[in-house]
């Protein structure tokens, strides 16, 4: 949706209630103490009351808007700003678009977005051909470690580890010059170590077990043929990489890319967030103006685990 057809259909805070509720609706409205779905709906309150036991839920009760007092229209400009570009959007610069005092609320509100985008797309299972490898992210160390001796290497503090992978089929009669394979869908996961039984957990979760998986030969991935059909571990070369595991790698340079440019300041434990909205964006590419609508669903649907402490701009993302 670009910025003229939301402007035209958003215009005010009232529009934006009436088109969250429409959408509570489609979803469907359950009491949480007795499980009525025929809730009445009470105008001047914003809030649904059981016909049963006269529970009252907000509108925004179980959805990622829960426990938030800021304007619908914040949320709306938020989703919009993260839909409407391929790359992504700073909470800094989210704040000084809605005019808003405080940074604090703004970070946390794009998080809680991000969350929902992880909880979305992880209900999805790879199949078909899947590409793995790893990744080291380089991040801000954290308040608590920076007095620790720091280590260099796979165990830095600096960069974190993430599991890479990606589906993808092949397509009949590509055109020319364009790959025989068409990637379908990508995930990163952050994860504590590299252990054999670490990668192995992964992928027994995110991957279907008639999958073909892909791999170095790294000890990490000696158990991976336990968890899909077929386990193809090669000893692939530097510069082999783009012709072995061509999507990974793109993946993993256009996500360093990304977070490099606008989110120069993030730290390890909010690393997640981030690769959740650059999996969910490049999983929807295609979606067009269907992409806002999609993510409201996914916004209405889903609450979020996010919890934070207090941090200036100069340490989160």
């Amino acid at each position: 949706m670009n910025i003229i057809k939301f402007s035209a259909q958003f215009p005010v805070e009232k529009s934006c209630i009436e088109y969250f509720k429409a959408q509570r609706d489609a979803c469907g409205v359950v009491c949480p103490k007795w499980g009525c779905v025929h809730p009445y709906w009470l105008q001047n309150k914003l809030c649904y009351e059981c016909k049963q036991c006269h529970h009252r839920q907000s509108l925004r009760s179980g959805t990622v808007l829960e426990n938030s007092k800021l304007p619908f229209m914040y949320w709306y400009a938020a989703m919009h700003l993260l839909t409407s570009t391929k790359k992504s959007y700073s909470a800094a610069e989210l704040q000084r678009q809605l005019g808003h005092k405080r940074y604090q609320p703004i970070w946390e509100m794009v998080c809680k977005l991000r969350d929902v985008m992880g909880k979305r797309y992880n209900l999805y299972q790879l199949t078909d051909e899947v590409e793995l490898d790893n990744a080291f992210i380089a991040t801000l160390i954290a308040e608590e470690e920076k007095d620790k001796p720091h280590k260099r290497g796979i165990g830095s503090q600096r960069q974190p580890k993430a599991v890479v992978l990606n589906e993808s089929s092949f397509v009949e009669n590509p055109k020319p010059g364009k790959k025989p394979k068409r990637v379908n869908h990508l995930k990163m996961l952050v994860i504590e170590d590299l252990k054999a039984d670490t990668i192995s957990k992964t992928v027994k979760e995110h991957v279907n077990p008639e999958a073909e998986l892909t791999t170095n030969d790294a000890t990490p991935y000696s158990k991976l043929f336990e968890q899909v059909k077929s386990h193809h571990a090669q000893a692939i070369k530097k510069e082999d990489l783009p012709k072995t595991l061509p999507w990974v790698n793109i993946a993993i340079g256009n996500v360093k890319r990304l977070l490099l440019d606008v989110h120069h300041q993030l730290t390890n434990e909010y690393l997640q967030y981030y690769l959740n909205e650059f999996c969910y964006k490049f999983n929807r590419r295609y979606f067009g103006d269907a992409f806002f609508d999609g993510f409201l669903i996914a916004a209405v649907s889903y609450n979020t685990d996010f919890r934070s402490r207090i941090y200036n701009r100069n340490s989160c993302g």
